[in-house]
């Protein structure tokens, strides 16, 4: 039997990812065996719920500073790590950048190319880059010739902040036409249906898995009611994103559907885990065995799509006292 080495899987700044470091637990035991260790980071983790929820955790510095890629290396190598699952926006261009330098010393960043993550992290080419895919997305307003209403937000923000929903000109200030950092979108009515889709992609950027869901309602930009469809959309999605150049591991996409006009209208791509990946995991889709396999037992994996539609997830908080 061929030995395994540097099997152990890092959780990137944990912070409140209990229900996927939950899963990790679960599949890492199930596939690489009991004395796989799951690993969390945070700047805090005695503050951070993931952390206290993995099997062990350490201390990270802010991913800007200059001695982060350096710290998280010897903690990799002290600590036998050899998967890193980012978690949050902030951390993934860094993260990107060094993947190879990581790969050397026997570590897998499961994470797309620097140019997908350049493309997820800026709004204002994200439109461009659906369009190349074939698939339309809200028009980007000059700030000159703007039609209301309108949506706007920052070009490279997340988690649903900044967000507004501009009827006239009249609720537009002078700081948010002049600021740089804002873009001006088509809104979308509400009468078309808003989705969330969980996909992955294998290390040569074929497609392996889409689970959209439809969101039923969102708290902080995360989807917290939600029914999996194996619909229009699913054949469309499946049919546009077959191959990504570059794209890699888990990435959720944000698309809006009106079945009445079969038109769909993609506005945002994050190269990352989704908060609501463990709806998706719940109906079957198995994205941390994928990675498992692909990635430390070096195993073929082929297109999965036996995961159960029309399932509704509700999620919720919970409380825990840290002694």
């Amino acid at each position: 039997m061929r030995k395994i080495t540097n099997k152990n899987i890092l959780i990137s700044s944990a912070g409140r990812r209990v229900e996927l470091i939950k899963i990790w637990k679960k599949e890492a035991k199930k596939y690489l065996g009991d004395k796989t260790i799951i690993f969390a980071n945070d700047m805090n983790p005695n503050l951070s719920a993931g952390c206290n929820f993995a099997d062990s955790a350490f201390q990270i510095c802010k991913v800007s500073d200059d001695e982060y890629i350096k710290n998280l290396m010897e903690e990799c190598l002290k600590k036998n790590i050899g998967i890193i699952i980012p978690t949050i926006d902030t951390e993934l261009f860094k993260l990107s950048k060094y993947k190879e330098l990581f790969e050397e010393k026997g570590i897998n960043i499961v994470i797309s190319d620097l140019n997908i993550i350049k493309i997820c992290r800026n709004k204002k080419i994200t439109n461009n880059f659906f369009k190349s895919l074939g698939i339309d997305s809200p028009e980007i307003y000059n700030k000159d010739n703007l039609k209301f209403p309108l949506i706007l937000k920052p070009f490279n923000g997340s988690s649903s902040l900044g967000i507004k929903i501009i009827k006239n000109d009249l609720q537009l200030s002078k700081y948010d036409l002049n600021n740089s950092d804002n873009i001006f979108q088509k809104f979308i009515p509400d009468e078309w249906d808003e989705y969330s889709a969980d996909l992955y992609f294998k290390k040569d950027g074929h497609l392996n898995c889409c689970v959209p869901r439809l969101r039923i309602s969102t708290v902080g930009g995360e989807i917290n009611k939600g029914i999996t469809k194996k619909n229009k959309l699913y054949k469309f999605l499946v049919k546009k994103l077959k191959f990504i150049e570059g794209a890699r591991g888990p990435l959720t996409l944000q698309i809006f559907s009106n079945k009445e006009e079969n038109k769909f209208f993609a506005i945002e791509l994050n190269a990352r885990f989704g908060g609501g990946y463990p709806m998706s995991y719940a109906s079957g889709a198995n994205y941390p065995k994928m990675i498992i396999k692909e990635y430390i037992l070096k195993e073929n994996i082929n297109f999965e799509e036996k995961w159960e539609s029309n399932k509704l997830f509700l999620r919720h908080d919970k409380t825990i006292n840290i002694d």
